[in-house]
């Protein structure tokens, strides 16, 4: 079973047989569906079907000779809302299946960005018609998270969220100069860092460190789609998947200047959400490409 299943309210699956009926049903009662014939010309089908507001399953796999589809495999999804970044975007397929991840950089959080394609059947289309050609698209990041906690905010003047954006754009440039071979941005990021090191050292003897850190977005394990996020909530609203009529809470957060919506189970949530305050959490990181808008 799918390990982040119960983020969309589907924490009570306890067998195969279970889990194969809400295939089955995804399969026959569809929302959305995208049939490509690829290279090897077999039709690849990617259906979906929504348990609750922006959030559903897609099982993805192919038509045989006699017309019948073939599951390969299957995944939750939950679509956020806007666009997070507008990036150049390059898109790999995995290994063991037909599924594709994507990368981009985003100068706002100084790492390369990996998520899993949620529209992968889109992306064959175009490029089997020979519109993917790798450039700047519009990616509208998102993320399932197995666990979460509720923190408190950071209470900050205006001048320090003034000057905490100034900062941020400041270092953008900075790391977009240094990628470029900038030797004097490489050493004023060395310096910034270094400072930034004695300044926590010298606070976390009397603080504690989420006084410190009020927000991180950052690789977590060695999974290439999960980060370890926290970032103040700017949205929040609890919603129910229609079969099993769990609760979930959706919520949009700022993590770095950048904005992408999580969803989780209520169950799974520690304390209470709220705009203004805090969701620390790990997620698997999501992203559907506008292919269409370049």
């Amino acid at each position: 079973m799918h390990s982040y299943l119960k983020a969309i309210g589907f924490s009570d699956i306890t067998d195969k047989k279970e889990l194969d009926a809400i295939l089955k049903e995804v399969i026959q009662m569809y929302d959305e569906k995208i049939v490509i014939e690829d290279s090897r010309h077999r039709l690849f089908a990617e259906l979906s079907k929504m348990f609750g507001c922006d959030f559903g399953i897609t099982v993805c796999g192919e038509y045989d000779e006699n017309n019948e589809f073939q599951m390969e495999y299957y995944f939750p999804y939950f679509r956020g809302t806007g666009v997070t970044l507008r990036e150049q975007v390059s898109i790999e397929k995995h290994a063991g299946k037909e599924s594709f991840a994507g990368a981009c950089d985003d100068m706002r959080i100084g790492v390369t960005i990996i998520f899993y394609l949620q529209n992968a059947g889109e992306y064959l289309t175009q490029r089997g018609r020979g519109n993917f050609s790798g450039g700047a698209y519009s990616v509208t990041l998102s993320g399932l998270a197995r666990t979460g906690t509720i923190l408190l905010p950071v209470w900050k003047s205006e001048g320090q969220e003034i000057q905490n954006r100034m900062d941020a754009a400041n270092r953008g440039r900075l790391i977009a100069a240094a990628k470029n071979g900038d030797e004097e941005a490489m050493e004023s990021l060395t310096i910034e860092d270094m400072d930034t090191y004695a300044m926590i050292s010298k606070r976390i003897e009397n603080e504690d460190i989420y006084s410190i850190v009020d927000t991180y977005f950052m690789p977590y394990g060695m999974e290439c789609d999960l980060y370890s996020i926290m970032g103040e909530i700017l949205e929040c609203s609890k919603m129910h998947n229609v079969r099993t009529e769990e609760a979930v809470y959706e919520m949009r957060i700022a993590c770095n200047d950048i904005e992408l919506d999580v969803c989780i189970n209520e169950k799974d949530l520690m304390g209470i959400p709220e705009v203004g305050r805090r969701f620390k959490g790990v997620v698997w990181l999501q992203g559907y490409v506008e292919f269409g808008m370049m």
